[in-house]
């Protein structure tokens, strides 16, 4: 393929290659040829151009096939523009010849097609440079018309579309002549010339004004005409024609009207002319006996449906403001149509005409008006409403329904028009609507109200809908209008209308409620029930209304059902009851029955046994239907089953088929639900029951079933094409259940009666003629498919050999019918039988039948059926089971494929291809590449008409492509080809005319993209797919979304920059909003766009675009959301959601070939403003926003302003704007997206400092923007989870320490005191909207709110860490906050605790709910517990938090316990009272609230549930924190013990499942509280013992006794234990000696914990050293090991030098665990003795041995653990005198110590020895003095050498001369003197001399003056000794004497200045952090 890629042809390669080859080859130069001549050197091309010409038109005659010839004229066109234009006529007339030729045969037609196709190239890109040759070529191209096929004539109406194109007016001499050749073609037998004319002439109209002027009328009736039978694609282009000329007529374009003077139509002209299309049709009466079948009507349904879609094209041509303009006159022609008699001659052709009118509305209302539009709209729609219905009730009173009758059928349908749009118009505006509901000049409710009561049935139901759409908006009207329906029923009971009318009403509304998330009130559901059985009761009073009340009853009862389970629940008993006594109980009484009672009564029984709903019990309840219920339903099932209907029809007459009928599937619905166990008994009589049905033993008319079509293979589809599918009674979806309840009995029932069965259906089929045998079929056909299909999903066989033999002869019968659904049925069939048989020899069997059948037959029929026949074959028993026949099937479907007489024969064979590769997978794989080539060649010479055979190609092709999969990425020659060949094939496709076509070009393309994607070019890619998005097909624009999708999640920034560039190339012809980028015309389309599946597909790829891009184009995305936030000015937009068609609806069911047409056509138009975003839109933005906001957290500098670059911050004020502008919004949804965006930005910015007034905020001057936001969401209309969610907004904020002042707080601050007061109100006081849930939910957010605005700490011990600081702490004074809580406390206090209450009780296991209370909790109602219970869950940490907050800081609240208590009942109703309250001692208060709180938080921590945020972990923790914290709380804990015990073990497993480090800290600060609430209660029991005198007993207290032993699960040590180790072995696992001895350890270096692990093992530690004081002396012996070993360790893991010297906090602990341990009162335990010095001598040694200096341990800080050895020798001296070994080793560390070449560790060295040197106990320190201090005093005379260079030396110096002074003043006086012998000597020679002073580094005077003090201390101090050292040496007395007259000569001259330093300096310079000693 690469050889194509030159701008010459390779001629040389071409002759090489196959002949086969050959055309793709020169297709994929043609290709090449395309992209480069645009962008080639204009040079170079003029060069070569002689050269290319030739080949081009060399291959004119080569017969190019359709692709290659488009491609080939558009490339010639586009050289001759770019290069020389000399030679142009030339080729110009050389087409022209050949199109003259009178050569016919087939093998010419290609090379005259490509001619045409040449010239009409030529005239649309170089247009009027051609001068006057064009009347010749027009002539020619209409001479030619006359004599082609079909394919030409599409070809040359084509080429005159672009002849015109490019000539515009110029080629006016010629419009009446192509006009006049081209409009008889409208009706051209070959739909694809019927399109071409209708483009052609689309065309013309641009500037043959007589086509909408004089030809108008004509120009309508050849439309009209022109949509008699056409297929889908004509009535487009037809609609398209007509619609834009009616509107030129009307709004002719400017330059037209300039040339001539020409009269313009008025509107209702033109409304006239289309409306005879759709009542009259194309005046060409009944063509054929066929017609009758449609309908029987006069109007085909095509021309109905084209007119239909030609008045959408009209109005959208026009334009939304045209629309607004001339509502009211299109309204009222609109509804003209659908109440005109011709439209509505039949029952089925009023229900079609019914759907075009609606369409008609929606497709213009809702996609062309904005907002406000729509709201004037909706008000025009009302007057119609009403104005109709005071005609029906002039009517009622006037005529006595004598004239009545004919004015109610045409304004039953007028009603059903307009009420179906208003409420598509309400429901698309939601929320936005209210102005339309509450303005009362309008009085829409009360308008839909009254049309309750018209007289049609169809009406009425109309308005229950709209009513239902109404309350789905704004579900604020629901319980409103529900309780003004029942109250109309109780009123009017006597008219037989509003019953019927007001239940229908109630039912909707019931229906309705599951789309409104607030819910209804509960005593709702017991007022339906109420009324339902006052219907039920007095129906039989009064026979007028017998029928109509039960009809309503039972109706209401079903829509009630809806409601779900935790409603119906209460209901069921009576329901039961009610059903029971509707059918006889027995048959005997059935008997009775049948025997008395007229048509009438008859009519009234079926009604009510027709509505009973059971299935919707059935349906909607399944957790309700308990063994029990099942049971005690089946008796009235059984009666019914018994009931057949037949014969009383046959006594009674006809009209009691339609309700006998609906009984019949009543009951087969149910029985399809109910599992088949349950009624084995009756299978006889029921299969019976289905055998009539299916063969229509009883039943007159046709009726088929619908679920054919559904039960076939979705993707079949394409073969059936458009199916209409008739009926003559709504029953029609009487088969869907019985099918249902077959297919389960199938395969219970014995197979002998299924032969039979089969063999009754075969003898049925012969019997019955034409149509109805058809319709037979179709039925038996269905349930044969419904039964395999069950036996297959239940992996069952298909019995015996007959039976499969009469189902085999049945279906091989059908495979050759004419009918396309039963072949297709019967292909699905055999597969599904081969899949149940699965035995390889019937399926071999089947198999060769085919291959046999297809060998010789030559029909199209049986060719078709048994092509599909294989693939299903296939396609059900997978690759492996039907490998054997792969190579026989493919080569047979590959020469039928190539079968070119038949289009329909190549169309079933490449479907069935397609679904063989599907199906057979990697066993493809060796067929792919014959394949592939047959495709190309298919692709290259199929005619486009023939859209299906495209079709099915690109199906191959995408299955081709599948199966070789990521092989697609090599780079091997074969693959290389493969690849290219799927590239071409692509390529064909995309640049097909049709949409399905080019939608398959994209999915393949996208497959490939997955695969390879390197090589698919986005760079062509996305532009075509930015061009697609403005199609006016639907699967188009979701091919291209769902592409573009895949695009964005990998390559999002390129996708974007090619859309830019096509932007730009397009220039300003595109409108607008390309200019946004594709992310602007994606949001665009968000609004016009009704697809469920597409719109989310759009909403994906903009996420995938804002999470790649949005950080780096800040400023773009920003403005885009706010552009379309800020749209908000009309009163805001709507967007048009499919709204699924009420069940009780089901004359709507009719289908319709056109449902493709109705979703969205003409929304490409351009024309037309566009309109501002719609709400859906708006809510998605503010999405947005949220996202952005999250993904600019990632980067920190977002977020300072000091640092802004291009950053969010910059964009604050515009980020409170959109959040604002969303919050205060008329749509709900919006304003919760606001809500939610507000809170983000305040989370987010809290923090950010004001660089231009420091110690402020950046959001300080916002907070009037905040307190505006929040305002409106508390006014007493809101819905509850509006209020919910402003409540958090509201804490946020306050707690955000934003705001420092607190005036400035109150106005937020009161939003939340007024919501307070209604939380107060307590249950049922004021009048409820919504459901109890919904008044929880806003309750319980309000409380949480409140909980969240704790004050910053309550006040509390000083030397408790301030780990836990809550949110503002730093920023408020503490006690601000409080004030602002404090006033509300005594209520809220009281309000949390019955919250707390009520959640306790909702978290019980389901076995204790008999314990709830009967009648709710404080905040929520019995019946909705199940809802309530999520709003609960979401609430209750924070308040959990906040309650013990308050009960610690007011010890339990023992100061309101003393005031409140008499008024507590009349304060709070919303407790549950009782005598109780006032009797309770605090101590059982106190008792109380302590396992409510800690019920609370260990249930909680017991399993947290994964998906509970982190914060409610940590608020739990930190409640239990503080409230441990309180005395009172500490006693209660620490005396029950088992209490503690269980806490400890419950955090043990929390911590064994939650990681963060947050988490953790916090455990270990309750685990600290309850370690010292034991300690303190242990304190207690001790000295109240010793009072008692019992000193003896005393060390008995504590755990473990006497025996020391500790039991599991009892002891409060052991479980701290365990969870302490946890804790550190996570941390620092080289604890583990477990893990040292496992041979791949690697012994770890220590290293620096981060600092929070750090703090984490440091209070671990400190509580591990309390534990011990908690046990007995024997137990302590017990545990003692243990704790040392971990506190050693973990010294010895974590002292580490540190740059800066400072002690690790855990190495800190550690050392004071130490101490507290060896000073523990134990030592002195007489019984213990020899274990505790055992104990501490091995701790010791442990230590010394970590102390080892070791090259494995360079950076071991030795100060530390010399801190721990001189802990050991002053802590415990006893016990280590005398202990050689230790001495020993204790002197190696302190002389490593002092050899040390760092001055910091001699320092401390020397302090720590000089501690040591001074112990009280002799024993203890000689040993020391004498081995330390010579070292020491050699040390210090060896300065005199090498003087101090820093001041950390310095400073060692000087400690070591410290320890030498105090041991002279230790020494006795008859040593004095040796002893300053030593001390006076260094101390002189340390003594600068008096000329060097001046000179001397700062360092080595410091030393000097150091030096000078201490001598002139130590004179005096032992002056008699002092005189005879110095006498003894002359030269030191010289030194000190010059030294000391310096000092005064210097000090004099320094004594001016101040006065001198004292020269004390006692204090040691190096203070530790934490006093050891």
């Amino acid at each position: 393929m690469e050889l194509a890629h030159s701008l010459l042809l390779n001629e040389d390669a071409l002759a090489q290659i196959t002949e086969a080859k050959r055309p793709v080859f020169i297709f994929e130069w043609l290709r090449f040829l395309d992209k480069v001549l645009v962008a080639a050197n204009r040079v170079d091309v003029k060069e070569k151009q002689k050269k290319l010409v030739e080949q081009l038109t060399g291959l004119i005659s080569s017969a190019p096939g359709p692709p290659t010839r488009k491609l080939l004229a558009k490339n010639l066109a586009t050289l001759y523009s770019i290069g020389d234009t000399f030679t142009v006529f030339q080729t110009l007339d050389k087409c022209n010849e050949i199109i003259k030729s009178k050569d016919d045969t087939p093998a010419y037609l290609p090379t005259k097609l490509a001619a045409v196709a040449c010239v009409g190239a030529f005239y649309e890109k170089m247009g009027r440079m051609l001068g006057s040759s064009f009347p010749d070529t027009i002539n020619n191209l209409l001479k030619a018309l006359k004599s082609a096929e079909s394919q030409g004539r599409g070809e040359i109406l084509l080429s005159l579309q672009k002849v015109l194109n490019g000539l515009g007016g110029a080629a006016a001499s010629c419009h009446r002549d192509i006009y006049k050749n081209a409009r008889s073609l409208l009706t051209d037998r070959s739909m694809a010339v019927r399109c071409a004319v209708a483009k052609c002439l689309l065309e013309l109209q641009n500037e043959a004004v007589f086509m909408w002027t004089t030809e108008l009328e004509n120009m309508a009736t050849l439309c009209f005409k022109a949509l008699e039978g056409s297929n889908y694609g004509v009535r487009v282009a037809v609609a398209k024609l007509l619609g834009t000329v009616m509107a030129t007529a009307l709004m002719p374009k400017q330059a037209a009207v300039m040339r001539q003077n020409v009269k313009r139509a008025t509107l209702e002209e033109v409304l006239e002319l289309m409306a005879t299309g759709f009542l009259r049709g194309g005046s060409g009466f009944l063509k054929s006996g066929g017609e009758m079948l449609k309908g029987g009507g006069s109007v085909s349904r095509e021309v109905r449906v084209g007119v239909t879609q030609a008045y959408v094209v009209f109005v959208t041509t026009l334009g939304g403001q045209w629309l607004e303009r001339n509502f009211a006159t299109f309204l009222s022609h609109v509804l003209d149509l659908v109440s005109h008699p011709r439209a509505t001659q039949t029952h089925v052709e009023a229900v079609y005409s019914r759907r075009c009118v609606s369409f008609m509305l929606r497709a213009t209302l809702g996609g062309l008006l904005g907002e406000k539009a729509q709201i004037a709209a909706g008000k025009e729609i009302c007057q119609a409403i009403s104005k109709q219905m005071r005609a029906v009730v002039v009517n009622d009173i006037s005529g006595e329904n004598k004239a009545g009758a004919a004015d109610v059928s045409a304004s039953q349908h007028v009603m059903v028009c307009a009420l179906k749009e208003l409420g598509s118009l309400v429901q698309s505006l939601s929320a936005t609507a209210s102005p339309l509901i509450q303005e009362p000049s309008i009085g829409l409710l009360e308008t839909v109200t009254s049309v309750l009561l018209h007289p049609s049935m169809a009406a009425r139901l109309a308005a229950a809908w709209c009513l239902r759409c109404v309350a789905v908006a704004l579900p604020y009207q629901l319980t409103p209008l529900l309780d003004r329906c029942a109250e109309r029923i109780n009123n009017l009971k006597s008219s037989p209308e509003a019953v019927s009318g007001y239940s229908f009403a109630m039912a909707a509304l019931l229906g309705g409620v599951h789309q409104c998330p607030l819910g209804i009130p509960h005593s709702k559901g017991k007022l339906v029930v109420s009324i339902a059985e006052d219907l039920l009761r007095t129906a039989a009073q009064n026979s007028r209304l017998s029928l109509q009340r039960t009809q309503a009853g039972w109706l209401l009862l079903g829509a009630l059902m809806t409601l779900g389970p935790s409603l119906v629940r209460y209901h069921l008993p009576k329901m039961l009851l009610l059903w029971r006594n509707v059918f006889p109980r027995s048959q005997k009484e059935l008997e009775a029955e049948k025997a008395r009672g007229d048509s009438f009564t008859w009519q009234v029984t079926l009604e009510a046994r027709l509505l009973i709903r059971l299935n919707i019990f059935v349906a909607h309840c399944p957790e309700l239907l308990t063994e029990d219920v099942i049971r005690r339903l089946m008796t009235p099932i059984e009666c019914a089953m018994t009931m057949i209907v037949p014969a009383i029809i046959k006594v009674h007459g006809a009209h009691l088929k339609a309700s006998a009928a609906m009984v019949r599937l009543r009951l087969y619905d149910i029985l399809a639900l109910l599992p088949p166990k349950t009624y084995e008994g009756s299978f006889n009589a029921l299969l019976r029951e289905l055998v009539a049905e299916f063969t229509l033993t009883d039943n007159s008319a046709n009726t088929t079933t619908s679920l054919l079509r559904s039960l076939c293979h979705y993707d079949d589809s394409v073969l059936m094409g458009s199916w209409l599918q008739e009926t003559d009674h709504k029953s029609i979806e009487d088969q869907v259940s019985k099918i249902k309840s077959y297919m389960t009995n199938a395969n219970i029932s014995t197979k002998r009666r299924n032969v039979n069965m089969l063999d009754h259906f075969a003898e049925c089929i012969k019997q019955a003629k034409g149509v109805r045998q058809q319709a037979v079929q179709l039925n038996i056909f269905t349930a044969v498919l419904s039964a395999l299909k069950g036996l297959a999903e239940n992996k069952s066989t298909l019995g015996p050999e007959e039976v499969r033999k009469s189902a085999l002869a049945l279906v091989m019968g059908a495979l050759d019918n004419p009918n396309p659904i039963l072949r297709c049925a019967a292909g699905e069939a055999l597969g599904r039988m081969a899949q149940v048989v699965g035995e390889a020899t019937f399926i071999a069997r089947m198999a060769q039948t085919s291959f046999d059948k297809l060998k010789s037959a030559r029909d199209v029929v049986s060719r078709t059926g048994h092509s599909l026949a294989l693939g299903c074959l296939h396609r059900y028993v997978g690759g492996i089971g039907s490998g054997q026949h792969l190579k026989t099937s493919v080569s047979i479907l590959l020469a039928l494929a190539q079968d070119g007489s038949s289009h329909e024969v190549q169309t079933w064979a490449l479907h069935s291809l397609a679904l063989i590769v599907d199906s057979s997978g990697p066993m493809y794989r060796g067929y792919v590449e014959p394949t592939l080539s047959l495709v190309l060649t298919l692709l290259l010479t199929v005619p486009p008409s023939h859209t299906e055979v495209h079709q099915c190609l690109g199906r191959c092709l995408g299955a081709l492509i599948t199966t070789v999969g990521p092989e697609l990425q090599g780079n091997g020659a074969t693959i290389s080809t493969i690849r290219s060949s799927c590239l071409v094939g692509c390529a064909i496709m995309q640049d097909h005319s049709d949409s399905l076509v080019q939608a398959a070009a994209i999915s393949c393309l996208q497959q490939l993209h997955m695969f390879a994607p390197r090589h698919v070019n986005l760079s062509s890619l996305v532009p075509c797919l930015c061009v697609h998005l403005c199609s006016s097909h639907l699967l188009l624009r979701r091919a291209a979304v769902a592409c573009l999708r895949q695009l964005a999640q990998r390559e999002a920034a390129e996708v974007c920059a090619y859309a830019m560039s096509l932007a730009k190339r397009a220039g300003d012809s595109k409108d607008a909003t390309i200019k946004t980028g594709l992310e602007g015309v994606l949001f665009g389309m968000l609004d016009r766009e009704t697809d469920r599946k597409l719109c989310s597909d759009i909403h994906d790829t903009l996420g995938h675009m804002l999470s790649s891009l949005a950080v780096e184009k800040l400023p773009h995305w920003l403005k885009l959301c706010k552009d379309v936030l800020a749209a908000t000015t009309d009163v805001g937009g709507a967007v048009v959601f499919e709204v699924e068609k009420d069940e009780e609806d089901s004359e709507k069911k009719d289908e319709m070939d056109d449902d493709t047409m109705f979703t969205g056509l003409g929304e490409d138009d351009k024309s037309k403003p566009s309109v501002a975003p719609r709400w859906v839109t708006r809510v998605f933005a503010a999405d947005c926003l949220c996202r952005i906001i999250l993904l600019c957290e990632n980067d920190k500098a977002h977020f300072d302003l000091a640092a802004a670059r291009d950053l969010l911050v910059l964009h604050l004020s515009d980020l409170i704007r959109m959040a604002f502008m969303a919050a205060t919004d008329h749509s709900n949804q919006l304003r919760m997206a606001g809500l939610q965006a507000l809170e983000d930005i305040i989370k987010k910015f809290a923090s950010v400092p004001e660089p231009e007034f420091p110690g402020h905020v950046i959001l300080e001057q916002y907070q009037a923007n905040v307190g505006a936001a929040l305002r409106p969401a508390f006014s007493p209309d809101t819905p509850s989870d509006i209020t919910a969610k402003a409540c958090q907004v509201c804490s946020t904020w306050i707690g955000s320490g934003v705001v420092s002042d607190l005036n400035d707080l109150r106005r937020v601050h009161n939003l939340l005191v007024s919501s307070l007061d209604k939380v107060q109100a307590g249950k049922g006081s004021s009048s409820q909207l919504y459901s109890e849930s919904a008044t929880t939910m806003e309750k319980l957010a309000v409380l949480k709110a409140w909980a969240e605005v704790r004050p910053a700490k309550p006040a509390r011990n000083a030397d408790e860490d301030d780990d836990e600081d809550d949110m503002g702490a730093d920023v408020l004074p503490p006690d601000s906050l409080i004030t602002l809580v404090q006033p509300e406390l005594p209520s809220l206090s009281r309000l949390w605790l019955a919250m707390l209450r009520d959640y306790a009780l909702l978290t019980l296991p389901a076995e204790f709910s008999s314990q709830l209370p009967p009648d709710g909790g404080a905040f929520y109602t019995p019946e909705t517990i199940d809802t309530a219970r999520l709003h609960y869950r979401s609430s209750w940490a924070p308040v959990l938090h906040a309650v013990a907050l308050w009960l610690s800081s007011t010890g339990f609240g023992a100061d309101e316990e003393k005031e409140d208590v008499p008024s507590a009942p009349s304060k709070a109703p919303a407790l549950p009272q009782g005598a109780s309250v006032t009797t309770k001692t605090f101590e059982e208060s106190v008792e109380d609230r302590m396992h409510l709180m800690l019920g609370v938080s260990i249930e909680f921590l017991c399993f947290p549930r994964p998906e509970e945020p982190i914060e409610h972990v940590m608020s739990c923790l930190q409640a239990l924190f503080t409230l441990l914290a309180s005395p009172c709380a500490k006693i209660h804990i620490a005396q029950d013990q088992l209490l503690a015990v269980e806490l400890l073990n419950v955090l043990h497993r929390l911590l064994l499942t939650r990681d963060p480090p947050a988490v953790q800290l916090q455990v270990s600060a309750v685990v600290q509280e309850t370690i010292r609430a034991a300690q303190d209660h242990l304190q207690q029991q001790r000295t109240s013992k010793e009072e008692e005198g019992e000193k003896d007993c005393q060390p008995s207290l504590g755990e473990g006794g006497d025996t020391g032993e500790l039991v599991p699960g009892k002891s409060l040590v052991f479980a701290a234990m365990e969870l302490l180790v946890f804790i550190l072995v996570r941390h620092l696992p080289q604890l583990n000696t477990r893990v040292k001895e496992s041979p791949s350890h690697v012994p770890l270096r220590p290293q620096r914990l981060p600092e929070e692990s750090a703090r984490l093992v440091a209070n671990t530690v400190s509580i591990l050293a309390e534990l011990p004081s908690l046990c007995s002396p024997a137990a302590s012996m017990t545990i003692l090991p243990t704790v040392l070993f971990l506190i050693t360790g973990v010294l010895r893991e974590t002292a580490v030098k540190t740059a800066d010297n400072l002690v690790p906090v855990p190495v800190s602990a550690a050392l004071q665990g130490i101490k507290t341990i060896i000073t523990s009162p134990l030592a002195r335990v007489e019984s213990m003795q020899a274990q505790w010095t055992g104990l501490v001598r091995s701790s010791l040694a442990s230590v010394l041995e970590h102390s080892q200096p070791d090259e494995s341990r360079p950076d071991m800080d030795e100060v530390s653990m010399l801190t721990a050895i001189t802990l050991f020798l002053l802590s415990a001296s006893n016990e280590l005198v005398g202990v050689t070994v230790l001495q020993k080793g204790c002197m190696d560390r302190f002389r490593n110590a002092l050899n040390s070449s760092d001055p910091w560790v001699q320092a401390r060295c020397y302090q720590l020895l000089l501690s040591v040197f001074q112990h009280s106990s002799r024993a203890l320190s000689t040993p020391y003095i004498h081995a330390l201090a010579p070292l020491m005093v050699e040390k210090l005379k060896a300065v005199e050498r090498s003087r101090p260079g820093t001041a950390a030396e310095l400073q060692a110096v000087q400690e070591g001369i410290r320890v030498l002074e105090n041991l002279v003043g230790m020494g006795e006086e008859q040593n004095r003197v040796q002893l300053l012998a030593l001390l006076v000597p260094t101390l002189i020679s340390y003594l600068l001399d008096e000329n060097a002073i001046s000179s001397a580094p700062q360092v080595s005077k410091g030393l000097h003056d150091f030096a000078l003090q201490n001598l002139m201390r130590i004179g005096p101090l032992y002056p008699a000794a002092f005189k005879t050292v110095i006498g003894a040496a002359p030269e030191l007395k010289i030194r000190l004497e010059s030294a000391i007259r310096a000092n005064q000569a210097s000090s004099r001259a320094k004594a001016a200045a101040r006065q001198a330093q004292p020269t004390v300096q006692a204090a040691p310079t190096i203070k530790l952090k934490t006093s050891f000693f």
